[in-house]
């Protein structure tokens, strides 16, 4: 069931690759260190609540998640949802409803739901990922430009507008440790040799060394801002719980359950492509959940499945949970010993970090590919999402982005819905010899679903048949499956047919569709005799039956 028992099982835990894990578990960690501090004073916490989310989550996702080279931790996906819930809720409330997500993620992962979430539409993830990474770009100025100290403002215009204004007082210290991050994390990828070098941790050291230095005092560092990383592993701690705090926290907890889930199966599915494995989606709910439920009680925020950690992961030779766990041991070790260094790191450069993951998170060159390609209503739906994660949150976003791909998916459904009356000429290439068909008798088919939207095209249909035979067979061969307002629309349209003294018979009906017409009051109104697995049967009947009328 879990990874590190199935890496076992099929040898991926061989001495001989012992050594490639624990680099890349080594190489992980170290760039999982500057990553898991930024995305931790972007959501309004300490930066060692981000390292020990880093080590709590690595271990149980790498322990009992279902892909064998997942990196768990903080990612940016998480950055606006859980900033707002501390300014709301405080550390604490973030606390609860992290755990809370952990729990449903649990139920997700019992109600065998990996696979639903896999299929949120690709417009409403791109749109949602887009803004949320716009956002953390705009929340990280005041950090990249060292503006002096700005009010609080809620809504995201009022931030922007505020923050351009306040452009003319950026420290000049601040901006050029920015800028020269900057520089760092979009160079040193691309010089050969040295690429092999994290750009993070390289940038983050320099800086650290410059302002160690140089001591600018209008430069904030983790010191300054945070008094510094406690040395020491985290200590356990139990959140004080209410029913109100509860109950005010479901909505923000099932949010966080609800992204981690598709962030982390998102790059379950990366990690896939890369490493030629498969990852089993509930399994990998169920140690999200549990990373989620135990990260808060050491001091931790929410986690899930790390893309470019997880790439950077699979890149270094990792090939099973092993490597995930020495990343956790690697970000322990620095706590113990490094965490004094630390109090020099400037959060400008954790701020240029941060640019750099918003814009891969923006997706750009995609974004616009999708709006200029795209049909018009997933463009509609890209475009809508995309700004309502800015200007509104990202729980009205991802509710509007989904109900709206419902819908156009439902408008697609009803247009592949056919029903049409059948000629002689059709029935007899269809069942492959020659029918003839009484006048009194006449033969409709059913193409496509009949679900709630799609039945008016049913009634219309039938509705516009202009000379009404004494038996209408009705053929549902090519009808995948009939939910229940659609049996209850069609007994409705039954109903009016027999009022008609058209006799009804059904053919041609699968399994699931006849044990849900059984299940019904259905069978009431047509009668069991009128229902028939095959149209042969169905047309043999009325025609016996009209046989014996023109006896009579």
């Amino acid at each position: 069931m879990f990874a590190i028992q199935r890496a076992y099982q099929q040898g991926s835990l061989a001495k001989s690759q012992w050594s490639n894990n624990i680099v890349a578990g080594l190489v992980v960690g170290v760039v999982a260190l500057p990553l898991a501090m930024a995305f931790a004073i972007a959501s309004g916490v300490t930066p060692q609540a981000g390292i020990y989310t880093a080590i709590i989550a690595g271990i149980f996702v790498s322990i009992f998640g279902g892909s064998q080279v997942q990196i768990a931790g903080p990612t940016g996906a998480f950055i606006v949802l859980l900033s707002s819930i501390v300014v709301t809720y405080g550390f604490d409330g973030l606390q609860i409803a992290t755990m809370m997500a952990g729990i449903m993620l649990l139920l997700m992962s019992v109600a065998k739901l990996g696979n639903v979430i896999r299929f949120i539409p690709a417009p409403v993830i791109m749109g949602f990922t887009a803004g949320i990474g716009v956002t953390i770009w705009v929340g990280q100025w005041p950090y990249f430009f060292g503006f002096p100290s700005l009010p609080y403002v809620e809504h995201f215009h009022e931030k922007l507008w505020l923050m351009i204004q306040s452009l003319p007082y950026s420290d000049i210290p601040t901006l050029c440790i920015s800028i020269f991050s900057l520089i760092l994390l979009l160079v040193l990828p691309k010089i050969p040799y040295i690429n092999k070098v994290p750009a993070p941790i390289v940038a983050m050291v320099i800086a650290t060394f410059i302002q160690g230095y140089y001591q600018f005092p209008t430069v904030q560092t983790i010191g300054t801002a945070f008094g510094g990383i406690p040395p020491g592993l985290p200590e356990f701690s139990f959140p004080s719980l209410s029913l109100d705090k509860i109950f005010s926290l479901m909505g923000p907890a099932f949010t966080i359950a609800m992204l981690g889930a598709i962030e982390s199966l998102l790059s379950a599915v990366v990690a896939d492509g890369m490493s030629g494995q498969k990852h089993e989606s509930n399994t990998e709910l169920f140690g999200q959940g549990l990373a989620n439920i135990f990260a808060p009680l050491f001091g931790g925020i929410a986690a899930t499945g790390a893309i470019a950690r997880t790439a950077t992961n699979i890149r270094q030779g990792g090939t099973s949970p092993l490597a995930g766990i020495v990343h956790a041991i690697t970000l322990g070790a620095i706590l113990l010993f490094l965490a004094p260094y630390a109090v020099y790191i400037p959060l400008a450069s954790m701020a240029a970090i941060l640019f750099v993951v918003s814009y891969n998170m923006s997706d750009a060159p995609r974004f616009i590919r999708m709006i200029r390609l795209a049909p018009k209503a997933d463009q509609t739906i890209l475009i809508l999402t995309f700004f309502l994660t800015i200007f509104t949150d990202l729980v009205v976003a991802v509710n509007v982005g989904v109900v709206l791909a419902v819908l156009q998916f439902m408008r697609k459904m009803i247009e592949t819905v056919d029903v049409h009356e059948v000629s002689c000429k059709e029935l007899s290439e269809q069942i492959k010899h020659e029918i003839e068909i009484h006048p009194d008798i006449m033969v409709y088919t059913v193409e496509g679903p009949l679900f709630f939207g799609a039945i008016t095209a049913f009634e219309r249909a039938l509705n516009s048949i202009h000379k009404d035979p004494k038996y209408l067979i009705i053929r549902f061969g090519a009808v995948p499956f009939v939910d229940l307002t659609g049996l209850r629309i069609l007994k409705g349209i039954i109903e009016e047919l027999q009022a008609r003294n058209i006799e009804v018979l059904l053919s041609d009906i699968n399994y699931d569709i006849r044990r849900e017409m059984y299940k019904s009051d259905f069978l009431d109104i047509l009668g069991r005799h009128h229902l028939y697995r095959r149209f042969e049967s169905a047309l043999h009947k009325v025609e016996h039956d009209l046989s014996l009328q023109d006896k009579e």
